[in-house]
């Protein structure tokens, strides 16, 4: 059976040649004068390949959005202002996994505001990290959303934390986003904004059906 390679050709000639330079670096930083700091010793070529290795496969990180794949039914309430009445609309959601199962992918169609609204987002865990980092993108804009959170012990809920820009206001807000795996039928997206002294308010709830 022929061996599977563990990164990208590429990435290994890459990887050689930086070992190589760091290599040269600390030769050259043995000739320095006493008391001058030294750099750490470079990884070995084997050290830097199961390191790349372990970045680039798929594991439980990535295992648990796959709770969320599948056509779903959206249901979403925005709240334009504090104490007001939240705008309703219902659209639906594609999400699959890809690159190899190494990120979860949304395609949201739908409304808001009584007009057509269309959504992207790429959700990874990252293994360097040990984070989940996710980025949206739709129709109301033209800038990108990203956040990075964790997942609590049972793994049933995603809290991240970014910044959006708010160009009305002409300021930049902090965001916080909370996903709940409900069941294998449901789950729930909510998110706040920081508003005037810097208190979070809740803007967005969205329930998730999947389609029978």
């Amino acid at each position: 059976m022929k061996p599977r390679r563990s990164v990208l050709p590429f990435k290994g000639v890459f990887l050689a040649s930086f070992s190589l330079l760091l290599s040269s670096a600390v030769v050259l930083a043995a000739d320095e004068p006493a008391g001058t700091s030294k750099p750490a010793a470079a990884p070995s070529q084997d050290e830097m390949t199961k390191a790349w290795t372990a970045y680039a496969t798929p594991g439980p990180g990535q295992k648990a959005l796959e709770a969320v794949v599948g056509s779903w039914n959206v249901a979403s309430k925005v709240w334009m202002a504090p104490g007001a009445p939240p705008q309703e609309s219902t659209g639906t959601s594609e999400n699959r996994m890809i690159l190899g199962g190494r990120y979860l992918e949304q395609r949201y169609e739908g409304s808001m505001m009584g007009q057509p609204f269309s959504g992207i987002g790429v959700t990874a865990f990252d293994n360097y990290k040990k984070r989940y980092v996710a980025t949206w993108i739709d129709t109301a804009g033209t800038g990108i959303m990203v956040t990075t959170g964790a997942a609590d012990k049972a793994g049933k809920t995603i809290t991240s934390w970014g910044t959006m820009d708010d160009p009305g206001m002409k300021r930049t807000v902090k965001v916080k986003t909370v996903v709940t795996i409900v069941d294998a039928d449901h789950h729930t997206y909510e998110s706040w904004s920081s508003g005037p002294g810097g208190k979070m308010m809740k803007n967005l709830e969205i329930h998730f059906t999947r389609k029978k």
